[in-house]
């Protein structure tokens, strides 16, 4: 069966990969996928946290460009993650996974609130842990969160899981079939060449914690398959 290579990671699933092919919402059979890949996963004894967007039912950033007060968009973008973490949390436990949903905005009625300790011992016992709510704050994305609790659960690897696309590219694919393909990158690189992976904070948080991340498509089995170490998507790190 072969054995993982990583013992504790962090998914970070976008919005828009919940989504599926609708684009908005969130799809039934792509969140049926995403908790076997995970109860897959948890087979193979590795600790599974998982950072989750809302872009499938709010972005607060273009609320914001549009005239609204982005504090106020932003704490509603917070809202749309914990509804998606709710919505994963219900398919894991239909799974027979075990897991719990913290946020950094309290809401005591339907999670917790986002302990730290309290999060790597779910984590010790084999329970699957969901960050919703963002970092709390406004103007931080959830890739930023994502290597943020990273870093304090000193997680080895981001999982970067596309919807869309299945690496790192120098342009959208979508738009340009001919756009270079990177196998392997640097934190620098990213940050310089403007690739879009995710934000400057979340990157520079990534370098300076020496937290790899993996890009990759979130097709079936590709979570087994980056975690069992095969080469798939991009790999960043370093400096």
């Amino acid at each position: 069966m072969g054995q993982a290579v990583y013992k504790r990671v962090v998914l970070k699933l976008s919005g828009e990969a919940l989504a599926g092919q609708q684009g908005f919402g969130i799809d039934q059979e792509v969140l049926e996928s995403i908790a076997l890949q995970i109860k897959e996963v948890i087979d193979f004894k590795v600790e599974v946290a998982i950072v989750v967007g809302g872009g499938n039912i709010w972005r607060g950033a273009q609320a914001g460009k549009k005239g609204m007060d982005r504090a106020t968009a932003d704490y509603m973008g917070m809202l749309a993650t914990v509804i998606n973490a709710l919505a994963l949390q219900d398919a894991l436990e239909r799974h027979e996974v075990d897991s719990r949903v913290q946020t950094a905005l309290e809401m005591k009625q339907v999670a917790e609130p986002y302990i730290r300790r309290r999060a790597l011992r779910h984590l010790e016992k084999g329970r699957v842990v969901i960050f919703a709510g963002g970092t709390g704050n406004p103007y931080f994305s959830t890739d930023t969160t994502a290597a943020l609790r990273a870093a304090e659960i000193e997680a080895e690897v981001i999982l970067l899981a596309k919807g869309k696309v299945d690496a790192v590219y120098s342009e959208d694919p979508l738009i340009n079939p001919a756009a270079k393909r990177f196998s392997e990158l640097n934190y620098i690189e990213v940050i310089n060449q403007g690739l879009g992976v995710m934000d400057s904070t979340a990157a520079s948080l990534c370098m300076d914690n020496k937290i790899k991340l993996i890009v990759f498509g979130l097709n079936l089995g590709n979570i087994k398959k980056v975690i069992m170490g095969e080469n798939i998507g991009t790999m960043i790190k370093g400096g």
